[in-house]
């Protein structure tokens, strides 16, 4: 049975660090990243991740304490229902919050097998971020790098956009793109960067000496990496040089969202491996 214990300050240092983490879209002092929402809980405690305190608002009491022996062991805090909507990174909160410790990868497990890795250069947006990794679960990638100047894959909404699929998905963040082209090519990567159709009529990627192929026409059956920049500007030129530029082929829009576009990639690469031989 569960023993919870009360805070009944907005002064207390846990929930000033929660806090603080929040609005900076970081893990907490003590490395532990900021998972609200009960099904942010369960895929936590299921994917065997570490949860080393769950915050609940008094009205969330019941379910909390429904959760029995598999929250044996956690720190246990209840928060009157106004407290807690302070530290809540949601505008309609379930009263729940985990602070669990995230699983470190090495770059060296998201190449294994015949590797389908994600690079994120210069994404802003958290619910796009979050949005793509749970596409590349979905698509069997297996790894996502978050270079630097990327948003943080620890960021509370990035996780939430994620549906829990960063508590499993391999990842490594805070990766230069020089580092990052010279890890994928020595383990045989070829990259594709995603562009809008609409350049692709227009004029090739600069560095790159050929227009986009269309999607149809590429081949992501085997060892790749697939590069999505950022909303506003696209990828980085390093990337534009190191990688073959693809095209999803579009009617009377000339650009996709980011996670859009990168679920489409994800899903033709599946698509392709699975008719592979």
């Amino acid at each position: 049975m569960l023993t919870p214990e009360t805070i009944t300050s907005a002064a207390n240092p846990l929930l000033k660090e929660v806090r603080r983490a929040v609005a900076r879209g970081s893990l907490t002092a003590e490395g532990w990243c900021v998972a609200e929402t009960f099904h942010l809980l369960e895929e936590a405690l299921g994917s065997g991740s570490e949860v080393k305190t769950v915050l609940a608002a008094e009205s969330a009491r019941a379910a909390v304490e429904a959760q029995g022996r598999r929250l044996a062991g956690v720190r246990v805090v209840l928060l009157p229902d106004a407290l807690f909507a302070g530290i809540a990174a949601t505008e309609t909160s379930q009263g729940v919050m985990a602070l669990v410790q995230p699983r470190e990868w090495k770059l060296a497990q998201l190449f294994h097998g015949a590797a389908l890795v994600v690079v994120l250069d210069g994404l802003q947006d958290p619910g796009n971020a979050g949005a793509i990794v749970r596409a590349a679960e979905a698509f069997g990638a297996t790894g996502i790098l978050f270079l630097k100047g990327t948003v943080s894959p620890h960021n509370p909404k990035t996780l939430r956009a994620s549906a829990g699929s960063l508590f499993r998905v391999p990842f490594v963040h805070g990766v230069a793109s020089a580092t990052a082209i010279a890890t994928l090519r020595q383990n045989g990567i070829k990259l594709f960067v995603a562009m809008p159709a609409a350049a692709r009529l227009q004029e090739p990627l600069r560095g790159s000496t050929t227009s986009a192929d269309s999607l149809w026409a590429t081949d992501l059956s085997g060892r790749c990496g697939l590069i999505i920049g950022s909303e506003a500007h696209g990828v980085g030129t390093e990337w534009r040089s190191a990688a073959a530029p693809v095209s999803i082929p579009t009617v009377g829009v000339e650009s996709l969202n980011a996670a859009i576009a990168a679920s489409i990639l994800l899903y033709e690469a599946r698509r392709q491996r699975m008719l592979r031989p």
